[in-house]
């Protein structure tokens, strides 16, 4: 005799009450782009559907977005003035704190995560302050930036902090920061395992963070480092994070389930910009049925061991949700 697994799958209603893997828009935080100005609402050619806001439209946006059943959004900004050390990521004035208090006090039911790095606030377009012998960022004198940012952030109102600097010893300096001023609650979802990628491409379009010189390797994760990847996670566990993450998620599915088994602590993607677009383009030549692809991914992110995805994909995976 041998297994007659269809039996499991002709009839539809049996087939969905076996469905091992579930998508529920509870998994999804929506990625926003926040600049000055108002009624600014500027489409990034290489990311259709991805703007750069005034903190006016993100507030609307977020209307939008609770209609939708998303609740939550992850926040980076694009400021006016750009320097060595990134001053306006540590400026309670800075765009993303002026960001965070306007969402909060307008949508206090929305949770809101920001994005804790440098690349989109210095000159150089690198995640800290640079060394200039080694020629790439000063690891320890970025932690303690990065403790500075992370009090900003809070004392604004965030509600989670994101730390995607991939510095050593980041996740210890950020909570020690936080706590010291009182913020102890305040859970942090570290970037843990973060790859330098090619899939990173549009997100410089968008968040104009390109680096003016070099790469990232030097601090990023080489992408063919399996152990490595999950030691980075394993060790931002034991430094005090309260959710670990894998950045890219589609081409690193492997790593994904690999971090699931190693570690206890909920787990993120993020669906990268590279990601996004790709599937964009190809709906867009007509090769792909792009609804049916897009849910696809996203399952697979879940069935690999994924609690939360950070997607762009976020509110058309809501739509269909409530078909």
């Amino acid at each position: 005799m041998f297994a007659r697994f269809r039996r499991k799958r002709i009839n539809p209603v049996l087939r969905d009450l076996l469905q091992e893997t579930h998508l529920s828009v509870n998994d999804f935080i929506y990625p926003l782009f926040a600049r000055s100005g108002e009624g600014i609402k500027d489409e990034v050619g290489s990311m259709p559907g991805v703007y750069q806001m005034s903190i006016d439209e993100i507030v609307k946006e977020c209307d939008e977005l609770k209609k939708l059943g998303i609740y939550s959004i992850i926040l980076f900004g694009i400021p006016d003035t750009k320097d060595s050390v990134g001053s306006d990521a540590m400026c309670e004035h800075g765009i993303i704190a002026e960001t965070v208090r306007t969402v909060k006090e307008a949508h206090p039911d929305m949770f809101v995560v920001t994005d804790l790095c440098f690349c989109e606030y210095t000159d150089h377009g690198h995640c800290g302050v640079l060394d200039p012998v080694l020629e790439t960022v000063d690891n320890d004198i970025t932690l303690d930036n990065l403790a500075k940012q992370a009090v900003i952030h809070a004392k604004a109102g965030v509600d989670m902090i994101a730390p995607s600097g991939m510095m050593d010893g980041m996740i210890t300096a950020i909570r020690g920061g936080l706590d010291g001023a009182g913020f102890e609650n305040l859970p942090i979802m570290s970037y843990s395992t973060k790859f330098s990628s090619a899939y990173y491409g549009p997100f410089r379009d968008v968040a104009e963070s390109s680096p003016s010189f070099g790469d990232r390797r030097s601090y990023q994760m080489n992408p063919a480092n399996r152990n490595e990847a999950i030691l980075e996670s394993v060790e931002d566990e034991k430094e005090g994070a309260d959710i670990l993450m894998v950045k890219p998620a589609l081409a690193y599915l492997d790593i994904v389930r690999d971090i699931k088994n190693n570690t206890s602590l909920p787990l993120a993607v993020y669906n990268v910009s590279g990601e996004y677009s790709m599937l964009k383009m190809a709906a867009k030549a007509g090769v792909i049925d792009y609804d049916k692809v897009m849910m696809e991914t996203m399952m697979a992110f879940k069935r690999a061991g994924a609690d939360i995805i950070i997607t762009y994909h976020a509110k058309e995976a809501a739509l269909l949700l409530q078909k």
